[in-house]
């Protein structure tokens, strides 16, 4: 296969990792006859800086011309902290799910046995866990209509019974091809939204008959995510709540370092780590970037090239087992990796697999 892909490195620890992931896929590619070609372009506050836009027109052009995105973090101080600021490198993030239609954000939990004492769970409680949050991605809070001023504000949960629908049916085709179990998560008790949410789940249930589908108020679900987390196998909800939801479900594993994403929808799918640009530690060469590189073998699986990305789920395995790993998930008596280190460990395991 021919790869179009377009990077976007983007702010802190961004470009660190985003070489690690770029390297790896260059070198799975090589050892299995693709052929690879990268455009880079700016988003987030490298992109503020260059152009004053945090989502660039040019951008947006090489992103819909590609096959997919690898991208990896925006985030800067210097926003964060000036609550006056018009512009945000965040907004960039948005415009890019909205301009390229990534309604279905993708994110698995899975637990890594050579780190499953990094947990702050018990053993015995994420032992078994492994499932996927779905989130829709371009409705809800963060894109409903909003009003703020010294004494009042607002931000309106808005949804549309078409985008509940697709959402809730990328769930369930989730849960076919898994264990047949789908929750979805709402506060249909004290919000209409939710209650629009369920009352479409509950009419599409009939649809798909294979699948067992239950219903949980997402803070019932955000208690069992930590109590019972084997329990789920595909949860699907709204964008508020799955921002949450997805984030307390990363520290399952020991670390956010260690989980990818995936976004679909209408155009170009995006490939991501759920963590942020941690800005304090750039240049530093701590950043762990093994959700880069897991990213990456969910592109490949997205293109349904399975091999590909199961060599590169085997390489990630295998460092961890061999005490390859960043400073935070470094166990004592072990000498901490840093994330060049681990990228050079990752392609030499990959060509000898």
């Amino acid at each position: 296969m021919d790869f179009k892909i377009a990077v976007l490195p983007g702010d802190g620890i961004g470009p660190e990792i985003s070489k690690v992931g770029v390297d790896v896929m260059t070198a799975v590619c090589n050892k299995k006859g693709h052929s690879v070609s990268y455009t880079y372009a700016p988003v987030g506050a490298s992109a503020i800086d260059e152009c004053g836009d945090p989502f660039p027109e040019t951008t947006f052009k090489i992103c819909m011309d590609a096959d997919a995105v690898l991208f990896s973090a925006i985030g800067d101080p210097k926003y964060d902290n000036n609550p006056t600021a018009k512009v945000r490198p965040e907004q960039g993030l948005l415009a890019m799910r909205k301009r390229l239609g990534l309604f279905a954000n993708i994110r698995p939990v899975q637990i890594f046995p050579a780190l499953i004492h990094k947990s702050p769970l018990k053993a015995e409680i994420i032992k078994d866990a492994d499932f996927i949050c779905i989130r829709e991605l371009t409705g809800g809070m963060y894109f409903g209509e909003k009003y703020q001023d010294d004494d009042r504000a607002y931000d309106t949960n808005a949804y549309t019974r078409e985008e509940i629908e697709r959402i809730l049916r990328v769930a369930f085709e989730y849960a076919r091809r898994r264990r047949n179990h789908l929750t979805v998560v709402d506060k249909a008790n004290v919000l209409a939204s939710s209650r629009l949410w369920r009352k479409i789940a509950k009419e599409m249930e009939p649809q798909y008959p294979d699948v067992t589908t239950d219903y949980m108020f997402v803070d019932n679900a955000a208690m069992k995510m930590i109590t019972e987390p084997s329990f789920f196998d595909v949860m699907v909800t709204e964008n508020t709540f799955g921002d949450i939801l997805t984030d307390e479900g990363s520290v399952i594993s020991g670390s956010m370092g260690l989980l990818p994403s995936a976004s679909t929808g209408e155009h170009t799918p995006v490939f991501e780590p759920i963590h942020g640009s941690w800005p304090q530690a750039k240049g530093l060469n701590i950043a762990n970037p093994m959700a880069q590189v897991l990213s990456v073998a969910m592109l490949f699986e997205y293109f349904n090239l399975k091999e590909e990305g199961a060599i590169i789920r085997r390489a990630v395995d295998d460092a961890l087992a061999a005490f390859v790993r960043t400073p935070e998930i470094q166990v004592e008596g072990h000498t901490a990796y840093g994330t060049k280190e681990i990228g050079e460990w990752l392609v030499n395991r990959i060509n000898e697999l």
